[in-house]
């Protein structure tokens, strides 16, 4: 099969990425940081999967387009991880914009261009490996109500989550499968530097063997660890009265 990874140089992506290798897929990544996305390409490289790295700015519709173009011409895409994302604990108004510009802007970039390739290649009756190519949106089981620890991230993800899940119904007549990822406290260099209690905490590895299990099932919501669903779940539905009052008791992020 052959995969496109974005924010692959750490977390969920990394994990993806060489859960991918060992399946013998073909991996085109990118990520920010030069140096680890070289050491993931290499790790992938050491397990004889075909990998290339490009450093892209998932934020930069251009660069996106450019690379993943290249990336389809090299080998059709089977499957699109859009996985890059920011978190945030000081709610600046650069850091709320950076979260919004990659959060969404980015995921709609990628996911964009994903779809152009695939109605093209529909089209022009392009022969591809996989008949019903797929797309992947990470959110987070964040994105399932506001969480006043979090905003901008909570935002976001709830954005990409509904839009994903939106696009599930709609792109299904073209044979376009679309996905929500929405893992709970998973270590990256995100959770790194969290300063709030991380419960169900789950290693990458793991979280990467549930995530590529359920995308070949294609599981609409890959939503995981349960307790974490099911706990974020029942604070979305709650009255908003309620649902403010658990929000006061949740401790704030620091960084």
């Amino acid at each position: 099969m052959n995969v496109l990874i974005t924010g692959a140089s750490s977390g969920i992506g990394r994990a993806l990425a060489v859960e991918c290798a060992r399946r013998g897929d073909t991996l085109f990544l990118c990520g920010r940081d030069a140096a680890r996305l070289e050491e993931v390409v290499g790790e992938c490289r050491a397990l004889g999967a075909k990998a290339e790295g490009r450093v892209v700015d998932v934020a930069d519709a251009d660069a996106v387009r450019t690379w993943m173009l290249e990336a389809d011409a090299a080998a059709p895409l089977d499957r699109v991880f859009s996985n890059a994302g920011v978190a945030t604990g000081v709610e600046s108004e650069v850091n709320v914009r950076k979260t919004f510009a990659v959060n969404v802007g980015g995921n709609v970039n990628v996911v964009l261009t994903a779809i152009g390739i695939f109605r093209e290649r529909k089209a022009e009756g392009r022969a591809a490996r996989n008949a019903k190519p797929q797309i992947l949106v990470t959110a987070s089981v964040a994105g399932y109500g506001p969480l006043k620890s979090c905003p901008s991230y909570s935002a976001t993800k709830s954005c990409v989550k509904t839009w994903a899940l939106a696009l599930r119904g709609a792109l299904r007549p073209e044979g376009i499968r679309v996905s929500a990822i929405c893992p709970g406290f998973v270590r990256s260099r995100i959770t790194d530097v969290n300063t709030c209690p991380m419960p169900f905490f789950m290693e990458a590895d793991k979280a990467a063997r549930i995530i590529l299990a359920r995308a070949d099932r294609d599981v609409g919501l890959i939503a995981f660890p349960w307790p974490m669903r099911l706990a974020t779940w029942v604070l979305s539905i709650l009255p908003f009265r309620a649902n403010e009052l658990i929000n006061r008791l949740l401790p704030k992020k620091t960084k």
